[in-house]
């Protein structure tokens, strides 16, 4: 089974659907399975309070402006649409909210994700759930009674799914990757388990993908200094091409496990073990 690739794109459009088809190319070129982005409805995702508290940003001085000159409505979502079936590049979203998440449903993507955050939002797993589309759960800041709860809940809707090893720091520092975990979660779940990655660099993706993930996840950027939260957390567009590559290449030389003698060793074994023979 091949590792499903996912470009993150989450936030890092900006707000500017321009820049947003610049990623979804960028995700295609490199050979991605799919495009993810992230959908909010901002008056359920955030209280009163934290929206009009500071925050400097190109859309204003409120978080309230920050936050919504992030966010996609139905113009540009059905431009996203339009744009991925031209380029021919699945496509999906992880909502924040059970609006967000219905809002989704007028699109008919293929699949579903759970984020890290709203993996206790039991109301929003029930709503996603029903639809039975292969649900994507990362599993950061979560303990093992949440991730139950949440298996719990698909497995009662008899919604497919599988797991993701997540650790949701921004970035990630490379020792708190602990990989070991995606065998732990594939012995107590009995399921298939993803990865995805907030690391800077490629190094410990390379390590998920020798590990029988079944998908990898990384967030995509133009350039790590633009604004925006996720960016430095990002791989920009030569280093996804690299990971993509490589994971290929991984998937091919990890082999099937069964030990045996090709004709070209047999070749060199005839040769550098002619004076024992």
């Amino acid at each position: 089974m091949s590792i499903f690739v996912i470009a993150e794109i989450g936030i890092n459009h900006n707000g500017d659907i321009n820049l947003c088809k610049q990623l979804i190319d960028v995700a295609k070129e490199a050979g991605a399975d799919a495009v993810k982005f992230q959908k909010r409805s901002i008056d359920l995702v955030y209280t009163p309070e934290f929206l009009d508290s500071n925050r400097d940003s190109p859309w204003g001085e409120t978080q309230r402006d920050q936050k919504e000159g992030l966010e996609f409505g139905f113009d540009e979502y059905t431009q996203i649409n339009d744009y991925c079936k031209d380029k021919q590049i699945e496509w999906f979203a992880s909502a924040w909210d059970t609006e967000s998440q219905i809002f989704l449903r007028q699109f008919n993507c293929a699949y579903n994700k759970v984020a890290s955050a709203m993996i206790v939002h039991e109301p929003l797993l029930k709503l996603i759930a029903e639809e039975k589309k292969h649900t994507f759960i990362s599993t950061g800041m979560s303990s093992y009674d949440q991730i139950d709860k949440a298996v719990e809940i698909f497995k009662k809707a008899n919604c497919p799914f599988e797991l993701m090893h997540t650790v949701s720091t921004y970035p990630m520092k490379d020792e708190d990757a602990n990989l070991n975990v995606i065998k732990t979660l594939k012995d107590r779940y009995k399921c298939n388990i993803g990865y995805s990655g907030h690391e800077v660099g490629l190094a410990v993706s390379y390590a998920a993908a020798a590990l029988n993930i079944s998908s990898l996840e990384r967030h995509i950027t133009l350039d790590r200094a633009m604004y925006g939260s996720d960016q430095s957390a990002s791989v920009e567009p030569s280093g996804f091409k690299n990971l993509v590559g490589a994971v290929r290449k991984i998937e091919k030389a990890m082999g099937d496990g069964i030990k045996r003698t090709s004709e070209q060793e047999l070749l060199v074994a005839r040769n550098l073990r002619q004076h024992i023979q």
